[in-house]
């Protein structure tokens, strides 16, 4: 059986205010033909399909026409609810769905219970572990001790402790099938030795947000979602990473799907391929004059720019005469070689005995790195005086 395991799809997420759905939904209508070409049985998503709990109109319309041009290259899908999803609204209609060979499972009573879809060599077992908020999770864990493998009382707190439960349902569940059966977990967690990014939520709670790989154990192939990054934590636990670069942190990645191949005794190959990148991503660093001018920078005019200036005075309209050049610049830094606007304000002292006109001129040095001239003295002096004219309510 061969497996593509994806996640942190994140459809509907804007990049700096730019909108991304054109973006997402080529690059993720472009794993159907990814299907067709390696005869992909299985397709999985291991959390975060939406950007957000409640997804727009829009964004749910584009996971609509993604998953069914998957289906129709001829792969079933397996998915799991993330951090950002609203589990409920994602897994709506399941039982419906898995007619049609979409399979959604996101809900923890009912983690043990995996999709069975059998090949050449018998069954393998889909185990979709949905994000487990650690508190809810312990209470819903607790309402379902029936089920196999369940512990009597759980009662710390953090994120090892209820996947650990729930994998200990899974391997009760797995050692009740027949031999031979072969297992995938999908689960949304932040596992130790993972790499994180800048675009990923915190799921910290009380200050521990990772779990050991050791939980894991037991499984054939544990494909992981959160981070956003590929990355390989053993052989047959591995992160998928997000289709598109969500932040600048990610801007040297790769990415990337895993291609997982499964034979009759379990693991037998893990294959990288990699994603179409719609626009690239760059950081640039210098005086605005220079970066307007150097012809080294043309690389840069079809990227999504973040620019750092490093002028001594905060140059005026810089991100409109910036994206004059590089009309993607989404993000923008001022960062004088002198530290001036590093510099710590210390509001006490800035304001003792300084009249309204001082006080507005110090607010644009600090704003700027320069004094302010003459002319805008002059501005500042009759905006206050206007003020003061004006009087009370």
């Amino acid at each position: 059986m061969r497996v593509l395991h994806t996640s942190d799809w994140h459809v509907g997420r804007t990049f700096h205010g730019r909108d991304l759905l054109g973006d997402q939904e080529a690059v993720l209508s472009g794993l159907a033909d990814l299907v067709t070409e390696e005869q992909v049985d299985v397709v999985v998503v291991a959390g975060d399909l939406y950007d957000r709990a409640v997804p727009s109109g829009e964004a749910v319309q584009v996971c609509v026409r993604v998953l069914a041009r998957i289906r129709e290259a001829g792969a079933q899908l397996v998915i799991t609810s993330g951090n950002h999803d609203s589990a409920p609204r994602v897994g709506a209609f399941a039982e419906f769905a898995a007619a049609g060979g979409l399979h959604l499972r996101t809900r923890i009573d009912r983690l043990h219970e995996p999709v069975l879809i059998d090949d050449e060599h018998g069954p393998v077992a889909f185990y979709g572990i949905p994000y487990l908020e650690p508190d809810p999770a312990k209470h819903a864990l607790k309402a379902s001790a029936d089920a196999p493998g369940a512990s009597a009382e759980i009662e710390s707190r953090g994120h090892a402790v209820v996947l650990t439960e729930a994998m200990n349902r899974i391997r009760a569940d797995l050692d009740d099938r027949p031999q031979g059966t072969r297992s995938v977990v999908l689960a949304h967690a932040f596992v130790t030795g993972g790499e994180s990014s800048e675009s990923e939520r915190t799921i910290a709670v009380g200050g521990v947000e990772q779990v050991p790989g050791s939980v894991f154990d037991g499984a054939d192939y544990v494909a992981l979602g959160h981070l956003h990054g590929q990355q390989t934590l053993a052989e047959h636990v591995r992160y998928s990473g997000s289709p598109l670069a969500y932040s600048f942190s990610e801007a040297r990645q790769r990415k990337s799907v895993w291609l997982v191949d499964l034979g009759a005794d379990g693991l037998a190959e893990v294959r990288r391929r990699e994603l179409p990148v719609p626009r690239r991503l760059t950081t640039i660093e210098g005086e605005l004059v220079e970066l307007l001018e150097n012809p080294e920078h043309a690389d840069a005019e079809d990227c999504y720019v973040s620019a750092t200036l490093t002028d001594e005075v905060r140059p005026l309209e810089a991100m409109r005469r910036l994206q004059e050049r590089f009309p993607h610049a989404v993000h923008l830094e001022w960062r004088p070689a002198t530290g001036k606007a590093t510099a710590p304000l210390r509001y006490a002292e800035i304001v003792r005995g300084r009249d309204d006109n001082s006080l507005a001129a110090r607010f644009v040095e600090d704003c700027r790195g320069a004094e302010p001239t003459d002319s805008e003295r002059a501005l500042i002096d009759e905006a206050l005086h206007a003020v003061i004219a004006e009087g009370p309510e």
